[in-house]
C-alpha cells in the first residue's frame, strides 16, 4: 500500500478541515495509508466543530515507518501546549508547519513514506533561519541532495500551467527571463508530461510577456531576444514547443486546449487564468524532483478557518494526483530500465547460420550440398569457374558408372568441338536421349 504523507500547514487556516473532510471518505483508505504530520490535540479541537459523515479515529505513532494500513496515522511533530488561534497569522504556527514539512521532508527522503501532500503554509510567519524561502517549491528543491530543478505545475483534468519564475515581484520578473531559464523549464516541462503524467510527445505552449506578444518589438524585445529563440532550440532538441502566444486571449479562446501544457512566465499571467478555470478541483504539482509532491492550489484561508465552510474538493485531487504521478512514474522507469537495443536483422544465408535460429541454420549446414547445388560459401565466383565437361561426363539413374579416368597429364590441350561430338557419339543410346530431353 502507497504510503502518502500529509503536512497540516498554518494549523490557524483551514489545513486541518480540509484533510480531516477528505479523509471521511473510508474509500481514501482503500487508496493508500495516510500519514499526517501534525498534532492529534489540534485535529481533536477542528473535530469538534465539523459535522463529519464517517469521522475516522487518528492512531498516534511515533514514526512514519509504523503506519498501519486502513488507519489514519499521525505523528506529532509538536508539544501539547500549542496555542489555537484560527483565522490568526501566528509566530508559533509557522514554526509548527515548518516542523511538519521538516520532518515530512526528512522521511520522504528515507523512503518511509512514497508522496507527499502538503496543506497551505503562510509564507510570512513560517520564514526563519531555517526556512528562508518563499515557499513549499523552493525549500523542496534545495532539500534535493542530487541538485534536481524544480519546475511548478498547476493543473487538473483539463490544463496543465507550468511557470517560468515563481515568486517573484514584477519589478524583477523581464531580468529573469532569460534564455536559459526559458529552455531550461520547456526541458522539464517536456519531460514530466512524458514521464509523470504519461503523455506522448508533448504539446507545449510558450506565452509571451508583453502584450500582444510585443507587437513585434513596439511593445518590448524580450519575445524576439529570449522567448523565440529558446522556442527554436527546442524545437531542435525534437521538443514541441509552439508560440510565443499573446497571453490575454490564448485562455479565453479556449485555444489551451489543443495543448498538453502551456508554460507561462510569471506567476499571476498562468495562475489566474488557471484558477478561473479549475479553482475547485487545481492542484499545484511540483515537477522536477525525485519525489512525488502536490498541494491544494488554495491558500490558507483565514477568513474562513473554523467555520467548516472550507471545501475539500482541491486537496482531494491533490492526493489523487500524487497516487497518479507516483504510478505513473514507476510504470516509465519499469518500461524504460532496459531498453532493446536496435537490430538489424541478419540475412540467412543459404546452408549458413545466423540470427535467432542460428543454431538450426548450422545444424543444416552441415548437410552436404544436393548435386549442382553449391552452397553460398563453397561456390566459386562465375569468372574463375572451368568450362563445365561435356554432357558425357554427367551420370544418370539410368547409366552405369563410368570406368575411372586415367590422371591427366600436366597440360591437357582443350577438347576441340569436333572431338566433342566423337565422344558423344560414343555414348549409349539411353544417355543421349537424356541429354536431347533434360527434365
Amino acid at each position: 500500500m502507497i504510503k502518502v504523507g500529509i503536512t497540516h500547514g498554518d494549523y490557524n487556516g483551514i489545513g486541518y478541515e480540509v484533510i480531516l473532510k477528505m479523509l471521511d471518505d473510508p474509500r481514501m483508505l482503500e487508496l493508500c495509508t495516510p500519514v499526517i504530520y501534525g498534532s492529534a490535540k489540534i485535529a481533536a479541537f477542528y473535530r469538534k466543530g465539523m459535522e463529519l459523515q464517517q469521522p475516522q479515529q487518528l492512531c498516534q505513532i511515533a514514526d512514519a515507518a509504523d503506519a498501519k494500513a486502513g488507519a489514519c496515522n499521525i505523528v506529532n511533530v509538536i508539544g501539547e501546549d500549542a496555542r489555537i488561534e484560527p483565522g490568526q497569522s501566528t509566530k508559533e504556527a509557522g514554526q509548527a508547519a515548518f516542523a511538519a514539512l521538516e520532518r515530512a521532508v526528512a522521511d520522504l527522503r528515507d523512503g518511509k513514506i512514497d508522496a507527499l501532500v502538503t496543506a497551505p503554509i503562510n509564507k510570512h510567519n513560517i520564514q526563519s533561519e531555517l526556512f528562508h524561502f518563499p515557499g513549499h517549491t523552493e525549500y523542496l528543491e534545495a532539500s534535493a541532495a542530487d541538485g534536481s530543478k524544480a519546475l511548478m505545475i498547476l493543473c487538473d483534468e483539463s490544463v496543465r500551467v507550468a511557470l517560468v519564475t515563481t515568486h517573484l515581484p514584477l519589478a524583477k520578473i523581464s531580468e529573469a527571463i532569460t534564455k536559459d531559464a526559458v529552455l531550461e523549464k520547456l526541458r522539464l516541462f517536456d519531460q514530466s508530461l512524458v514521464k509523470d503524467f504519461g503523455v506522448h510527445k508533448p504539446r507545449i505552449a510558450v506565452l509571451a510577456l508583453n502584450p500582444h506578444s510585443g507587437d513585434n518589438g513596439l511593445i518590448g524585445t524580450e519575445e524576439q531576444e529570449v522567448i523565440i529563440p529558446a522556442i527554436e532550440q527546442a524545437q531542435k532538441e525534437k521538443i514541441h514547443a509552439f508560440g510565443p502566444y499573446a497571453a490575454d486571449g490564448f485562455f479565453g479562446s479556449g485555444l489551451f486546449k489543443r495543448f498538453d501544457g502551456v508554460l507561462a512566465m510569471y506567476h499571476d499571467q498562468g495562475l489566474a487564468p488557471f484558477k478561473a478555470i479549475a479553482m475547485d478541483n487545481g492542484v499545484n504539482f511540483t515537477a522536477g524532483l525525485p519525489w512525488v509532491r502536490t498541494s491544494p492550489d488554495h491558500g490558507t484561508g483565514y477568513d474562513i478557518a473554523g467555520a467548516d465552510k472550507a471545501s475539500e474538493a482541491s486537496m482531494r485531487s491533490a492526493l489523487y494526483m500524487a497516487l497518479d504521478v507516483l504510478r505513473h512514474r514507476r510504470n516509465h522507469a519499469e518500461a524504460t530500465e532496459n531498453p532493446l537495443k536496435p537490430q538489424t536483422p541478419d540475412k540467412p544465408s543459404r546452408g549458413g547460420g545466423g540470427g535467432a535460429d542460428g543454431a538450426d541454420r548450422k545444424q543444416r549446414s552441415d548437410r552436404k550440398p544436393k548435386p549442382g547445388k553449391d552452397s553460398k560459401e563453397t561456390r566459386e565466383p562465375k569468372e574463375n569457374r572451368e568450362p563445365k565437361e561435356a554432357p558425357a561426363q554427367e551420370r544418370t539413374a539410368e547409366t552405369p558408372a563410368p570406368a575411372p579416368e586415367a590422371p591427366a597429364p600436366a597440360a591437357e590441350p582443350r577438347t576441340s568441338p569436333a572431338e566433342t561430338t566423337k565422344i558423344a557419339d560414343s555414348q549409349p543410346a539411353a544417355e543421349t536421349a537424356k541429354q536431347d530431353n533434360p527434365e
